[in-house]
C-alpha cells in the first residue's frame, strides 16, 4: 500500500471538520457551566481583589473641620453598624491604625471611595474622633480611622 492513500484531501478535510466539531462542543460546555453562587452580603464577590500599592503620604496629621463628638453617633450618620466611605484625602489616602490616636501603629492605607463598616467607637483621642472600621470584602483590612475623613453611605 502507498502511504499517500491514507493522507489524501478527504482524510485531511474530515479530520479538520471533526476537530472543529470537538472545539464547538467544548465551547458550548464551557458556556453552560454555572458561575459561582452569589453571596448574601449584597455585592458580588471578586475572584481577585487588587489593592494598589501605597504611595508617599504627607506626614502631617489630618486637620479636623467638625466636632462630631457631640453624641455616640456623629451628625454625619457615622455610627456602629453603618457603612462609611473614605473621603477628602485628595488622593493621599487615610492611615488606618491598630489603636485610636496618632500614636497608634500604622496598619494600612485606605483610599478615597473605599467602603468600610463601622464596628466600634467613637473614641476621642489626640483631638480627633476615631472609629473602628472593617472592610466588608476583606476581614484583614481593619483598624481605627479619624472621623474627619469618613462619610456615611447607605448600605448596599
Amino acid at each position: 500500500m502507498n502511504v499517500h492513500q491514507f493522507f489524501n484531501k478527504w482524510v485531511v478535510l474530515g479530520a479538520l471538520i471533526f476537530a472543529g466539531f470537538l472545539t464547538l462542543i467544548t465551547a458550548i460546555a464551557i458556556g453552560l457551566t454555572s458561575s459561582p453562587q452569589a453571596s448574601g452580603v449584597g455585592f458580588a464577590p471578586a475572584d481577585l481583589t487588587v489593592i494598589p500599592a501605597p504611595t508617599g503620604t504627607s506626614g502631617a496629621p489630618p486637620t479636623p473641620t467638625v466636632d462630631p463628638f457631640a453624641s455616640a453617633t456623629s451628625p454625619a450618620g457615622v455610627a456602629i453598624g453603618n457603612y462609611v466611605q473614605i473621603t477628602g484625602t485628595e488622593g493621599q489616602g487615610l492611615r488606618i491604625r491598630a489603636e485610636p490616636g496618632l500614636d497608634g501603629n500604622f496598619q494600612f492605607l485606605a483610599y478615597d471611595s473605599e467602603v468600610f463598616v463601622v464596628q466600634d467607637g467613637p473614641r476621642d483621642v489626640d483631638g480627633y474622633v476615631w472609629w473602628y472600621l472593617v472592610a466588608p470584602y476583606d476581614e484583614t483590612r481593619v483598624g481605627w480611622a479619624a472621623a474627619d475623613f469618613l462619610t456615611y453611605i447607605p448600605p448596599p
